[in-house]
């Protein structure tokens, strides 16, 4: 496995790959799943000739928030460790903000990968359970984080859902995920985007996430929040195994 540390922002790699990724496979159109269509996070598919397909849980406000969006062609609600994955069936795989908010995450993106087809892309973003903001997500009490998270993140995305943070959802956990799997990291970047530092408490926030920093001796950082990857599945015969 190689991983390159890229340094332009992550819309621009995933558009990037995305027609990077169209461009390798003329004429033909691009299967895109999107697990975690509860986050409105549409792709920038400007020129791009594609089919998305969106899954998430069945929870009543990841049922309007995905009910609402327009870009996907077809939707499907439930558990995501039985809703249908047709194997090999796409060719872009999308997964924004769900590892961090779903129970066994490495099971779930197990399935996902096996919906992906040989050479495909996995475009990744998710909250750093090894981040200031992530520790404190997960440790504090249900009552206390909605008082600190904004009900609506920014642009709609759903509010503050009960997190798991599973071991996969870090850095080292995600690299560690790929390793053992066979899949390639291509672009690795770290960002701060979490919701509750752009509502009414945001103050709060970075100064608490300021306070984890300083008492774990920088072992939980407060310079990021965000992880965005992309990975690809291999064209070889390793990439059957998974």
């Amino acid at each position: 496995m190689s991983e390159v540390r890229s340094v332009v922002s992550r819309d621009d790699i995933f558009s990037r790959r995305i027609r990077e990724q169209a461009a390798g496979q003329p004429g033909r159109r691009l299967d895109i799943l999107v697990a975690g269509c509860g986050w409105p996070e549409p792709l920038d598919l400007e020129g791009v000739q594609a089919r998305v397909t969106g899954i998430d849980e069945d929870l009543p406000a990841l049922r309007v928030s995905a009910g609402a969006r327009k870009d996907l062609d077809a939707l499907a609600l439930g558990d995501l460790r039985s809703v249908p994955v047709p194997p090999r069936a796409f060719d872009v795989l999308h997964v924004p903000f769900l590892l961090e908010r779903i129970e066994h995450p490495e099971l779930v993106l197990d399935r996902l990968l096996a919906g992906l087809r040989p050479g495909g892309l996995v475009l990744l973003r998710m909250r750093d359970r090894a981040s200031a903001y992530g520790t404190c997500e997960r440790l504090l009490p249900n009552v206390l984080r909605r008082l600190l998270w904004p009900k609506l993140a920014p642009e709609g995305a759903v509010g503050p859902l009960r997190p798991f943070y599973g071991e996969i959802t870090s850095r080292e956990g995600m690299h560690s995920y790929c390793l053992t799997r066979g899949l390639m990291v291509t672009d690795d970047v770290s960002a701060t985007s979490g919701p509750a530092l752009s509502g009414s408490k945001h103050a709060l926030v970075k100064l608490v996430c300021s306070m984890v920093e300083t008492v774990s001796r920088g072992r939980r950082p407060a310079s990021h929040d965000e992880i965005t990857m992309v990975v690809r599945k291999p064209q070889n015969h390793f990439a059957r195994l998974i």
